[in-house]
């Protein structure tokens, strides 16, 4: 019964040796734990929370194609000719019914299996990996769109070719799994091995830490052709240290920060850029502080990043230093090294 906290995985930075492991493609969705029960389907988020009324359009497919008691693991992604758009999915966090059906029509998403949890009376949870994987792909072998199982194999080199071909259909890398694994709820247990790649930001601004009177984060801004500066994403990633030395190290570029600031009048600049200016509430959380402090824009650093979404950062960047030799108006778009897209129909065909 529902909820049922996903397994995870943790970072590493090369695929295991072959042997015992299956791999995967990393969706980049939104996790998702689909509970059948008869004409009952319910799906869970990864943070236990219900996913069902976003994604009205899955569940007569669901109904229609899964045993009439079982419980899944997968990603819901919205596929596009240019590979996953999860702008779209993020679209879907909204109260108005009328507004979610709307867009249910208009860009259509899909549940891609990569677990099964249990089928019938039989909880599978602490049935190894490659069992599960055998029940899934028998359960799923005549799956037709919005369904699909998720490719897989037990050859590493196949898995490093999805890591480089795929990786412009927007998925995130690939994931390790062992084969003797059981399904360990909530634990990282499983490794994500995703692209990487580092830029060199401006930072335009700061967010104060929930903890107060230390730094939050930082957010980064990038330079397009016409000289104008945009908020791309931030970066979070330092230890307390670190937060309580960067006030003293941004506490000169606070002065007189919005006289010239790009961003003082973030608030229209947000509805033309489509809510991607800093202040703009998060769709996860309503009650979230997202208010900043400007800093001038002249100090540059140096992030890691995996993929961009549109004109942004996918996820959370990682800091990795200062770049006091580079100059805030070198950090343009130009620098990002983005893979051209890929048709997801070359991965739903791929069967390891």
């Amino acid at each position: 019964m529902p909820p049922v906290s996903p397994m995870l995985a943790k970072l590493a930075r090369e695929l295991p040796a072959e042997g015992g492991m299956l791999y995967e493609p990393k969706w980049d969705g939104f996790r998702c734990i689909v509970f059948r029960d008869g004409d009952e389907v319910e799906l869970g988020s990864r943070n236990e929370r219900p996913l069902t009324r976003y994604f009205p359009e899955l569940l007569d497919p669901l109904r229609e194609q899964l045993p009439g008691r079982c419980v899944l693991d997968g990603e819901v992604v919205i596929a596009t000719a240019g590979g996953l758009d999860f702008e779209a999915l993020l679209q879907r966090i909204h109260p108005a019914a009328s507004r979610i059906n709307l867009l249910a029509q208009q860009t259509p998403a899909s549940f891609v299996a990569f677990d099964i949890l249990a089928e019938g009376d039989d909880d599978l949870r602490s049935r190894p990996q490659v069992e599960r994987r055998r029940r899934l792909e028998a359960m799923l072998r005549a799956a037709r769109p919005p369904l699909h199982l998720t490719p897989c194999t037990t050859d590493r080199a196949l898995a490093a070719e999805w890591f480089d071909a795929f990786e412009g259909a927007g998925l995130d890398g690939v994931v390790a799994k062992p084969e003797q694994l059981p399904y360990r709820e909530g634990e990282r247990v499983m490794l994500k091995i995703k692209h990487e790649r580092t830029a060199d930001c401006v930072v335009g601004g700061f967010r104060w830490h929930k903890s107060g009177g230390v730094i939050g984060s930082l957010l980064l801004g990038l330079y397009d052709d016409a000289g104008t500066l945009h908020h791309v994403g931030v970066t979070a990633s330092f230890p307390m240290a670190q937060r309580r030395s960067l006030v003293d190290t941004l506490a000169p570029y606070r002065e007189q920060a919005l006289e010239n600031h790009p961003w003082r009048d973030w608030a229209s600049a947000m509805a033309a850029a489509g809510g991607r200016m800093p202040g703009a509430q998060s769709r996860w959380n309503a009650g979230k502080d997202q208010s900043w402090e400007p800093v001038r824009p002249e100090l540059v650093v140096e992030v890691r990043y995996d993929h961009l979404q549109g004109d942004r950062f996918r996820h959370g960047t990682t800091f990795v230093r200062f770049r006091d030799d580079r100059t805030p108006e070198s950090c343009t778009y130009a620098q990002l090294d983005e893979a051209a897209p890929a048709e997801l129909a070359q991965i739903f065909g791929t069967r390891g």
